[in-house]
């Protein structure tokens, strides 16, 4: 959906102004004195306490070097848990429904990628491993209610604001943009909770149905005679809310990629072949097929996902790859198979970017190390330079925008100190005063951004604390 729900000017006078600014927040002395208050809500206000997760922020905050790093960290690890989550036994399983933030729905993209950095410590805890079986159980739900949408409602009575798209949405459906990693990050979340836990309670008959259509759908999105079921069509000025051609998309040649009518932005795409996605798909089946033949012993469908992630995978080297003349070869962002292609990228994950922070590509691998080079460079059309940042924007929010989540992860994907450094100092410089990742910021003036609750960016930037603690301490850590 279009995520600009207000673009906010803040100018703060300090941070107990803002504190009254929020409710249900309190204003907690930190371990570095006034300066820096806590923005958590109080405990009673929290919709779900992790013991694990409370341990992680009070062992590593006062190790960290810089207070206002420590404040941040304090803040956004545990956002999704303070904030989102609502939490049930349902028919007698766990069921995990967790809303994005400021728009109250879950994406089955935002809601693995806000539980994610929790993933390391669900052993430690019996409450916040139900929490994430509780996820898949009703991603589960809602692969089955509508493989083709990307964000639900728990409501099932609730009336969507999207009512007039064609078609509409089903109960229980926000909205039914066609995304492939919607798909792909139901499958990362399974297969986290497997090689963490080596478990497959979650994994019953009604989760294998969703995936068997998962797998499907992904499938009929070959397009290989091409035709699909699929179409989107939105009243709207805005060309990225919905495809051409009746929401069928522009023509493409069939490779084996998969067609994708929208970014992980939820923008629609240029060329239905988008890159980083399909090769989110290859490593989304691979993945599956680990998970049917090691917990499941099913070598069947197990070799199935494993012939069609190949043929995928052939796909983008054969139509993804291409010539640059001052960066060698490099992945495009989307193709169409007849030689139409788009270099640039996206901040939103999947990402060129993103490849080695999702386990595609080595940080070393020269393919992506000259596409990581291109994405950094003014050769890059939505790589944005400003005098308040520099940093990957998005399509999304226009042509002056910069994401904080694509600042994120440049550091996660560097092999350089110096430039993980400059990204902590772009963070702590463009949070706005606020403690807390926003969707995107103004290129010269961060007081200036958009969605001042977005959970997915605030553990991604917990995320990274803790590896760079674990990782890189010299860069983060007192001693």
């Amino acid at each position: 959906m279009n995520r600009r729900r207000f673009i906010s000017r803040s100018l703060l006078a300090g941070a107990g102004a803002y504190a009254a600014q929020i409710p249900a927040v309190h204003a907690a002395k930190s371990l570095f004195g006034e300066n820096y208050l806590s923005r958590r809500p109080m405990l009673a206000d929290r919709t779900f306490t992790s013991t694990a997760v409370e341990n992680t922020i009070s062992s590593l905050k006062p190790r960290l070097a810089d207070p206002e790093l420590a404040w941040m960290f304090e803040n956004c690890y545990p956002n999704t848990l303070d904030t989102t989550v609502d939490f049930e036994i349902v028919d007698g399983k766990p069921d995990t429904f967790i809303i994005t933030g400021d728009i109250d729905a879950m994406w089955l993209r935002d809601s693995t990628a806000q539980v994610w950095p929790y993933l390391p410590l669900i052993q430690q805890e019996k409450g916040l491993k139900m929490l994430i079986a509780g996820l898949i159980n009703r991603q589960a739900k809602c692969v089955l209610k509508d493989p083709y949408a990307n964000a639900f409602y728990k409501d099932l009575t609730k009336e969507s604001e999207w009512k007039s798209d064609s078609p509409e949405p089903i109960a229980g459906v926000h909205e039914r943009k066609w995304e492939i990693d919607s798909l792909c990050y139901v499958v990362r979340l399974a297969h986290g909770y497997f090689e963490y836990t080596n478990g497959v309670t979650p994994f019953d008959q009604h989760w294998r149905e969703a995936m068997q259509l998962l797998v499907k759908t992904l499938r009929t999105e070959q397009r290989k005679d091409g035709t699909s079921p699929y179409f989107f069509v939105r009243r709207t000025d805005n060309v990225i809310d919905a495809p051409p051609f009746r929401g069928t998309g522009q023509p493409v040649k069939p490779t084996g990629m998969i067609c994708s009518m929208f970014r992980p932005s939820d923008d629609s795409t240029v060329f239905p072949y988008l890159i980083p996605s399909n090769l989110m798909a290859v490593q989304a089946l691979h993945q599956l097929a680990d998970i049917f033949r090691r917990g499941l012993h099913d070598e069947v469908f197990s070799a199935d996902c494993e012939s069609f992630a190949r043929e995928v995978e052939t796909g983008v080297k054969t139509y993804g790859i291409v010539e640059h003349p001052g960066f060698g070869k490099i992945y495009a962002y989307e193709v169409d198979g007849y030689g139409g292609q788009i270099l640039m990228d996206d901040a939103n994950v999947p990402s060129l970017m993103s490849l080695a922070y999702l386990g595609v590509h080595q940080e070393d691998d020269p393919l992506y190390v000259n596409t990581r080079r291109f994405l950094i460079s003014d050769a890059n059309p939505w790589y944005l330079t400003g005098s308040a940042a520099e940093g990957q924007g998005s399509p999304h929010t226009g042509k002056r925008a910069i994401w904080p989540m694509g600042i994120i992860l440049r550091a996660l994907t560097s092999t350089s100190d110096e430039e993980i450094a400059h990204c902590l100092q772009l963070l702590k410089t463009t949070h706005a005063g606020t403690g807390f990742m926003h969707e995107s910021f103004d290129k010269d003036d961060a007081l200036l951004f958009s969605r001042k609750w977005f959970a997915w960016a605030n553990t991604l930037f917990g995320e990274l604390v803790l590896k760079l603690a674990d990782q890189r301490p010299l860069l983060v850590l007192r001693d």
